[in-house]
């Protein structure tokens, strides 16, 4: 049997719209189970200094600009637009962009805005956030995805851009 060989573009593209589409369905489908398993308000489990729990976000992160939610979806599309933008045009012309952390790192911002500002917010009118640690606003899966995809976008770009070659 022939092995599959694809240009290595073309497997960054592979590994961008798995992690993509993967971090969407994990995200949809852990908000599903909360929606149907916990009212509004609810609490799941309460473990002390981490508890499960129903909260629905109106809001942006940690709940800034409440019962705005078609200017946080206009700002979520257009940021999708310019990952899209940056992963598809300008990664041949930038060397940092084809880096295998760099499209994860993307990927998962887009995933986690995709899951989180647009599904949610078109469907529904609020995020739904069930993991709450009580020192720190609840969140989900997606805002998870956004924070460790900035984390690693902001890290490559620390370390290993400018005069330093990106390693891949």
């Amino acid at each position: 049997m022939e092995k599959l060989r694809l240009p290595r573009d073309k497997w960054r593209d592979i590994i961008f719209c798995s992690v993509v589409v993967f971090v969407v369905i994990a995200d949809q489908i852990t908000k599903a189970l909360i929606r149907a398993y916990i009212p509004p308000g609810g609490v799941l489990y309460d473990f002390g200094f981490f508890r499960i729990d129903h909260v629905q976000n109106t809001g942006a992160s940690f709940g800034l600009f409440g019962g705005h939610s078609l200017v946080i979806v206009i700002i979520s599309i257009i940021g999708l637009l310019v990952i899209l933008f940056l992963v598809i045009f300008f990664r041949s012309r930038w060397s940092f962009l084809q880096s295998n952390w760099v499209i994860v790192a993307m990927a998962l911002v887009t995933g986690g805005a995709i899951g989180n500002n647009l599904i949610d917010r078109l469907r529904q009118g609020h995020v739904t956030d069930f993991l709450d640690f009580k020192i720190w606003p609840a969140f989900n899966i997606a805002d998870m995805c956004i924070v460790v995809g900035v984390i690693l976008l902001a890290y490559r770009l620390i370390f290993y851009s400018g005069l330093t070659k990106s390693k891949k």
